[in-house]
C-alpha cells in the first residue's frame, strides 16, 4: 500500500490563503477609511495611531493563527542560529548591483503598463513619516522587514520547505511575497529580493539573516528615494552606461559566490 506523505502547514494553497487573510484584515479597515477621507477631505487612513493599532493587531493575529495551524515549535518556524557576520557584506553589494539592473526593468514595466498618478502618490506616502526621516526609517527599514519576514520566510517558508524541495520553496515564497505588494510595478524588485532571502534561509536557516537582508534592501530604497540626486552624482554613476551595467553584473556574480562561501561553515554547523 502506497504511503501517504504528511502535509505540513502551510502548503502553497494555504500560503495563498494566509496572505489573502492578512490583506483582508487590512482592507476591511482601510477601505472604509479611504472612502471617508475621499468624501470628507480627512486623513483618517494615515492617522499614526490607526496605523500602529492595525499594523500590530493584524500581524499578531496572523502570526498566532499561523503558529497554531503549523503545530510546530516557535524556534522551528522562526529559527535563530549563529551566522557569519561577513555574509552581510556580499548581501549589501548584491542588493546594490541588483537595483542597478532593476531600474531598467522598472522602466520597461512602466512603458508596458503605465502607472496611474494615484499609484505614485500612494507610493510616495510610504516614505512620508510622522516623525521625519528616522520615523520613516523605523517604518520602512525596521518594522516592515521584521513583519514581512516573520510571515514569508518564517511561517510560509517553513511549511513550503517541508512540503516541497528547496527550489520550489524559494520560488513560490518569492512569488507570493511579490504578489503580496499588490502592484505590477514593484513585482520585479520584490521577486528578486524574495529569491535572495529564500536562498539565504536555505543556506543559514536563520530568520535574523533574512530580516537584516530585507532591512538592507529597504534602507537602500529609502536612501535612493530621499537622496536621489546627490547619490547619482557620485562618479560611479557617471560611468558609461554599458560599463556601469558590466560592473553591476560582475558585482552581483562576485556577491553570490561570497554569500555561498561565507554561509558554508555555518550551514554545516547548524545541520549537525
Amino acid at each position: 500500500m502506497e504511503q501517504i506523505r504528511q502535509k505540513y502547514y502551510p502548503t502553497i494553497l494555504q500560503g495563498i490563503h494566509l496572505v489573502i487573510l492578512y490583506l483582508f484584515i487590512q482592507t476591511i479597515v482601510d477601505f472604509p477609511l479611504a472612502l471617508l477621507d475621499y468624501y470628507n477631505g480627512t486623513e483618517y487612513l494615515y492617522n499614526p495611531i490607526k496605523k500602529i493599532v492595525l499594523g500590530v493587531g493584524s500581524v499578531v493575529f496572523i502570526l498566532l493563527y499561523g503558529i497554531k495551524k503549523a503545530k510546530a515549535p516557535v524556534l522551528e518556524i522562526f529559527p535563530i542560529k549563529l551566522f557569519n557576520p561577513l555574509l552581510l557584506i556580499p548581501i549589501a553589494t548584491f542588493i546594490w548591483g541588483a537595483h542597478n539592473f532593476l531600474e531598467h526593468v522598472n522602466i520597461w514595466v512602466e512603458k508596458l503598463i503605465p502607472a496611474p498618478a494615484w499609484f505614485w502618490e500612494l507610493f510616495s506616502k510610504i516614505f512620508d513619516g510622522d516623525y521625519g526621516f528616522w520615523g520613516v526609517f523605523l517604518k520602512v527599514a525596521v518594522i516592515a522587514p521584521i513583519v514581512e519576514e516573520l510571515i514569508f520566510r518564517g511561517l510560509i517558508f517553513n511549511g513550503f520547505r517541508k512540503n516541497y524541495n528547496g527550489f520550489v520553496a524559494v520560488i513560490m515564497s518569492a512569488l507570493l511575497f511579490s504578489l503580496f505588494h499588490l502592484n505590477p510595478w514593484q513585482i520585479p524588485a520584490t521577486f528578486v529580493l524574495g529569491l535572495l532571502l529564500g536562498w539565504l534561509m536555505l543556506r543559514t536557516n536563520n530568520i535574523i539573516v533574512a530580516i537584516i537582508g530585507h532591512s538592507i534592501n529597504n534602507a537602500w530604497v529609502l536612501l535612493t528615494v530621499t537622496y536621489w540626486k546627490p547619490l547619482h552624482e557620485h562618479p560611479i554613476y557617471l560611468l558609461e552606461h554599458n560599463k556601469f551595467l558590466y560592473l553591476s553584473a560582475l558585482l552581483i556574480a562576485l556577491s553570490i559566490i561570497l554569500m555561498y562561501f561565507t554561509s558554508i561553515p555555518w550551514l554545516r554547523k547548524n545541520r549537525k
